[in-house]
C-alpha cells in the first residue's frame, strides 16, 4: 500500500469506511496483534511474492502505529516482532484447517476454501493515514492550485508544487527565495495550504501542525534541473 491507486489501498479504505470487512480468517491474527502491541488494524493482505515466499502486509490506521515495527537498522523491520507475528499467523491459520498441504492429494479433499502458505511467511507493514494523506493532495485540480497562487495576490510566487504530502513554494528568482525564507512567510504560507487541503481531508488527519511548507525557485529549478519535474524530484 503505497499509493491511493493501490488495489490493496482502496479495499482498506473501504473497510475504514464501513463498507467492507476484512477476510473473517484474517480476524483474529488483527485482533491479537492490536491487544499484544497496543494498535489499530484495518487490513491484513495475504499474497505470493516473486519468489514463492509467503507475504502478510499489515494495514495498521496511523503511521505512529507503524513505526512500533520498525528500526533504525540496515534490516528497517524489527525481526523479533515479525517472528512473533509469522508464528501467530501460522498458529491462527491451522487452526481454521485453511493451511496449504505440501501433500496436493491431502488438498483435494479439504473443503474448497482459500489455502494460505504458513511456512517462512514474510511480514510487512503499512500505515492507512499515510496514503490517504498523498490521496488528498492528489485531489487538488491544476486549476486550483492555479486559483490559489492567485489568492496570495503576490507577483514572487510561480508556483506550487506537491510531492506526496510536502507542498514547495517556488518564488521566481534565488534571489527572491532569500527574501522569503523566513518563519512569518512560511507559518503564513502554511496557514493558507492548510485551508487548502482540510476540505478533501474525509478522515480528518491534517492537523496544522503537521503542515510544513518548503521553499525553493523557478531559477534553481530551470537551471540546475533542466526545468524538470522528474529530474527534480528524482
Amino acid at each position: 500500500m503505497i499509493i491511493s491507486s493501490d488495489k490493496d489501498y482502496i479495499e482498506t479504505k473501504k473497510i475504514k469506511l464501513g463498507t467492507k470487512k476484512m477476510k473473517s480468517e484474517f480476524a483474529p491474527l488483527a485482533e491479537w496483534i492490536d491487544n499484544y502491541f497496543n494498535v489499530k488494524t484495518l487490513n491484513i493482505i495475504y499474497d505470493i511474492l516473486h519468489d514463492g515466499k509467503p507475504r502478510i502486509q499489515i494495514c495498521f490506521e496511523f503511521e505512529r502505529e507503524e513505526r512500533k515495527f520498525l528500526t533504525r537498522k540496515i534490516s528497517f523491520f524489527d525481526k523479533k516482532k515479525q517472528k512473533i507475528i509469522a508464528e501467530k499467523f501460522k498458529e491462527i491459520i491451522e487452526k481454521q484447517f485453511l493451511e496449504e498441504s505440501k501433500s496436493s492429494l491431502l488438498n483435494l479433499f479439504k473443503k474448497q476454501r482459500r489455502k494460505y502458505l504458513t511456512e517462512d511467511v514474510f511480514i510487512t507493514y503499512s500505515a492507512f493515514e499515510k496514503v490517504a494523506k498523498q490521496e488528498i493532495t492528489s485531489k487538488i485540480s491544476k486549476e486550483q492550485k492555479e486559483e490559489f497562487i492567485k489568492s496570495f495576490s503576490n507577483e514572487d510566487i510561480w508556483t506550487i508544487s506537491i510531492f506526496f504530502t510536502i507542498p514547495t513554494f517556488f518564488l521566481f528568482t534565488d534571489a527572491k527565495l532569500k527574501e522569503y525564507d523566513k518563519s512569518e512567510f512560511k507559518k503564513l504560507w502554511a496557514d493558507k495550504y492548510f485551508d487548502l487541503i482540510k476540505p478533501f481531508d474525509e478522515f480528518n488527519y491534517y492537523k496544522r501542525e503537521d503542515i510544513q511548507v518548503f521553499l525553493d525557485s523557478k531559477e534553481n529549478f530551470d537551471n540546475n534541473y533542466q526545468s524538470n519535474w522528474y529530474y527534480y524530484y528524482k
